[in-house]
């Protein structure tokens, strides 16, 4: 809820009118929170691999409370320099397979930056983003949100993805929305933005432009 609060103060200082609003991933969830906050202010919605993780109802307690806070005091004091550019370009297609050698190195010389002590690079990305929050996902609560939505929702899927939910499980979350339409890019994982970016943006400009 803290990214919705931020997406809401960003929108509120940079845009007028109703908007476009697209989410990748775990921004899904955070776009189609505020769609159902602030339903006047969004005139179609993109959800990019973005229907939420799988329910986790009854997974909090003390035991994720502790990883919490754990993880939160040693994200920024644990960071692991990378020792130059090809290491960091081994570490984005360590974790994305599917992305190219060129692709890969551009994203590498604009998201990292020097480690703060010592030699090396680290991730421009806070570090507390990769850290989890106190409360488990709960699909009963994002159904809640997601049933406000009155405009039109296009949720794109990566065909190659190993980071979705099942078909079935997909389908029956867009269920929920009032107006939805669905796509499936093949030749793409989870990170379409990278593997098919045009397609990508023809679909979300086709959507925008209904």
């Amino acid at each position: 809820m803290d990214y919705v609060a931020d997406l809401d103060d960003v929108i509120r200082q940079l845009a007028h009118g109703r908007i476009v609003l697209v989410g990748h991933s775990m921004g899904g969830s955070v776009c189609s929170y505020y769609a159902g906050v602030r339903p006047e202010r969004i005139a179609a919605l993109v959800l990019v691999e973005g229907l939420g993780p799988p329910d986790l109802m009854g997974g909090e307690g003390p035991t994720r409370t502790a990883a919490w806070i754990d993880g939160w005091r040693g994200a920024r004091t644990k960071l692991k320099p990378m020792a130059s550019l090809d290491d960091a370009v081994a570490r984005l297609k360590k974790h994305d397979d599917r992305v190219d050698d060129t692709l890969a190195r551009k994203l590498a010389v604009f998201g990292t930056k020097p480690a703060p002590h010592g030699a090396g690079l680290v991730w421009k990305h806070d570090p507390l983003h990769a850290t989890f929050g106190p409360y488990a996902y709960r699909l009963e609560t994002a159904k809640k949100y997601w049933e406000r939505i009155p405009c039109p929702v296009l949720a794109i899927d990566g065909a190659q993805s190993q980071m979705n939910l099942s078909a079935e499980e997909r389908a029956s979350r867009r269920a929920t929305f009032k107006d939805i339409r669905h796509l499936v890019i093949d030749n793409a994982g989870h990170a379409l933005q990278r593997h098919q970016p045009q397609q990508l943006a023809a679909a979300i400009l086709e959507h925008a432009n209904r």
